[in-house]
């Protein structure tokens, strides 16, 4: 019975090891980013323009099933926008203020992908769910890596305007086309709704109490597997 049992588990597992395919690419995906923003009227913060960007990075898809895999890989993006604020403490009676952020990530993705069976000939549509951890790595405000409020006349680096950490859920579609043995191309459309108040500078360095920033990104994901 313990030989019968044994064997039984070594055999699913071979067929499990057999059924698995890991497949590695590459993409680029061009976007457009804004922060998403949350404050007290007082200070009236607002998505004023959004930013365009790229980003590409390494595709690691490990299918589970013939139509079902795990997706990750490793990602460096841009983010950002411009957002503007009430400074009560500039001017007379206060001014409103714009600034131009632009931040540089890099991401892990954690989702899976659901394929269809062929539409066309060698050509499957797929869902992407899921999410991603988040680094920022590097900062730039009006353009710059320094910022100089006028309100206080301090001189900070832009990087430092956000905490590193961040997480987003990522949502997804697409079309995959097997253009030889072990090539396939891909596009679709993904959005990646980041889920933490990146805010470092408002609220400790201004005293802006409640102040919320958030990403958020449109992507065009175009890729190739081997």
């Amino acid at each position: 019975m313990k030989n019968a049992l044994l064997t039984l588990l070594v055999s699913g597992a071979t067929i499990g090891a057999a059924s698995a395919q890991v497949e590695i690419g590459l993409k680029v995906s061009p976007s457009i980013t804004h922060l998403r923003t949350d404050s007290p009227s007082t200070y009236g913060f607002e998505n004023q323009k959004s930013k365009v960007g790229i980003g590409g990075g390494i595709i690691v898809d490990y299918f589970f099933g013939q139509n079902y895999a795990f997706s990750t890989g490793l990602e460096l993006t841009g983010k950002g926008g411009t957002i503007s604020y009430f400074d009560p403490n500039r001017g007379a009676n206060g001014q409103r203020v714009e600034q131009k952020i632009g931040l540089q990530y890099l991401q892990i993705p954690v989702t899976v992908k659901l394929f269809t069976n062929d539409i066309a000939t060698d050509t499957k549509l797929y869902f992407q769910l899921g999410g991603s951890l988040n680094a920022a790595i590097a900062g730039r405000i009006n353009g710059d890596k320094r910022y100089t409020d006028a309100s206080t006349g301090q001189e900070t680096k832009a990087a430092k305007h956000v905490i590193i950490p961040d997480a987003a859920l990522r949502g997804g579609f697409g079309v995959e086309y097997q253009l030889g043995q072990n090539t396939k191309l891909l596009a679709g459309l993904s959005y990646h709704r980041g889920l933490f108040n990146i805010d470092n500078y408002f609220g400790d360095e201004r005293n802006f109490k409640e102040v919320e920033l958030k990403n958020s990104e449109f992507a065009l994901d175009l890729g190739i597997k081997f």
